[in-house]
């Protein structure tokens, strides 16, 4: 096992098998020294543990342990890609989506589930630019999704 996926099973939890597309895409794609994640939804065991919009059928405080699954889900992507986390040099962007009711206005704080586990993870290699975007619906009314982008070590 590799340092990044020690440090994953130290916080007490477990690397996901990547997670099948549910159209004509790739989990993860590697183009030079970068790796760019497909978005991944909160998938468990091959299901959603939530659906809904985010302030209204989803608390803001689950779908923040939501947008971790998500990044969870893309740590096994880019694996997919790489075969190895503990070349990953710096995560370099995170995109997160959250499906929002209309007066909801909270979308940073639900990302920033993603963003802390993956500095928990990978330290200062974890930190990165992000952008956070409320939307009116993702795929299989997921309450959010989130890609990320990598650089790798050849």
């Amino acid at each position: 096992m590799s340092a990044v996926e020690d440090k994953i099973a130290e916080l007490g939890l477990k690397l996901p098998q990547v997670v099948p597309p549910l159209a004509a895409y790739q989990p993860a794609v590697r183009s030079g020294a970068y790796v760019f994640t497909s978005g991944q939804l909160p998938m468990v065991d091959g299901a959603l543990p939530a659906a809904g919009k985010v302030g209204a059928e989803v608390s803001p405080e689950q779908a923040k342990e939501l947008a971790a699954i998500c990044a969870l889900n893309a740590l096994a992507a880019v694996k997919s890609v790489t075969g190895d986390l503990d070349r990953i040099q710096r995560v370099v962007k995170v995109v997160g989506f959250v499906a929002s009711a209309p007066d909801f206005t909270g979308q940073p704080g639900v990302i920033n589930g993603a963003s802390e586990l993956l500095g928990e993870i990978l330290g200062d290699k974890g930190v990165h630019a992000r952008s956070a975007v409320g939307v009116a619906v993702l795929p299989l009314d997921a309450p959010v999704e989130v890609e990320i982008q990598v650089e790798i070590a050849e």
